[in-house]
């Protein structure tokens, strides 16, 4: 039977790394929280509540907050779950106290603006000692930390660490699922966003379920044509952390990227959406990232540039649309 890690340490207090968090510990592992804000460490430690991003959950107990790095830093297994466009910044404020091929787990989901990074780039280049592996897949943060049926994927090109990191945090309501291709997890994270707030747009625009089933079907061929151009397996991309992925994300205005498109849609400007919400909505960065790696390895996602020529203003949405629909018929396919 393969050893679980007996402590764990989650880099982001947000609401998906508190969720994490509250997973570790209901296995029974000691856990320790690094967060940012200091009201977040004040309020899970004596209130025992993520006050700021995961309001009304109470969390276990033996969940322990902490503020320092260093502190972090010491447990045998890291999840890391900072915004993806912050990964870099505190991957490398991590790096001089942590120890030689420590295991991380990398949880965000993104592409980095500017160099196009996958985060286990991000990692090889920051931390180039360190274990890596990928945790994706569908799941909202608040029905992860009530203990909800949730399934996962863990993805390392190190078999038993996938396994010793299913071994530290599967639960019968939390079932992580071990895969090698990294490139496939990442993608599928990546591109979901994006087309959850295209999905979000046309649910503001009261476009109809077909439009949504529309923008589903070929926003997974957007995905599945990338992330084979990347190297990616097929078979990853149709599972958990890339379909299934996608499909919740896109299904339901719980999600941050769908709704952000659906308040897009009934004509809010973005300014004052993501001015009004403490959480991240990983596509609206994530967005003219992935459009440049489609550039880069030439491959078509029209649903994507439209997402990211409205985020930028570029376009209008009626006009996004009108574009969309006006494109040439095609056989169906990837």
């Amino acid at each position: 039977m393969t050893a679980p890690f007996a402590s764990v340490s989650v880099l982001g207090g947000g609401a998906w790394g508190t969720a994490l968090a509250q997973v570790a510990a209901a296995a029974g592992r000691k856990v320790t929280l690094w967060a940012r804000e200091p009201e977040v460490v004040e309020t899970m430690n004596s209130a025992h509540e993520n006050s700021l991003f995961l309001p009304g959950i109470p969390l276990n107990p033996a969940l322990r907050a902490t503020a320092s790095l260093e502190e972090a830093a010491e447990a045998e297994l890291i999840l890391a779950a900072p915004p993806a466009q912050h990964m870099r910044a505190v991957l490398r404020a991590l790096r001089p106290s942590l120890r030689p091929g420590a295991p991380i787990v990398l949880c965000a989901k993104g592409v980095e603006r500017g160099s196009l990074a996958l985060m286990t780039d991000v990692l090889a280049e920051e931390i180039p000692s360190a274990a890596a592996a990928v945790l994706s897949g569908p799941g909202f943060a608040k029905d992860v930390a009530r203990g909800l049926p949730t399934a996962t994927t863990i993805a390392s090109l190190d078999s038993e660490l996938a396994r010793r990191v299913v071994a530290t945090i599967g639960l019968p309501a939390f079932r992580p699922y071990v895969a090698a291709d990294l490139v496939g997890a990442e993608i599928g994270g990546a591109v979901k966003n994006v087309i959850a707030i295209a999905c979000g747009v046309a649910e503001g625009r009261k476009l109809g379920d077909g439009a949504r089933a529309a923008l589903i079907t070929r926003g997974f061929a957007e995905l599945t044509r990338l992330g084979l151009a990347m190297g990616a397996s097929a078979e990853t991309l149709s599972g958990l952390c890339g379909l299934g992925d996608l499909v919740l994300t896109c299904a339901s205005l719980t999600s941050r990227n769908t709704s952000l498109g659906a308040a897009l849609g009934e004509g809010r400007r973005l300014k004052e959406i993501v001015a009004e919400r403490r959480s991240v909505a990983e596509g609206v960065e994530s967005a003219p990232a992935v459009v440049a790696l489609a550039a880069k390895h030439g491959v078509e996602m029209p649903i994507c540039a439209a997402v990211d020529a409205i985020v930028a203003g570029r376009i209008g949405i009626d006009e996004a649309i009108g574009a969309l629909l006006s494109r040439p018929f095609r056989a169906e396919g990837v």
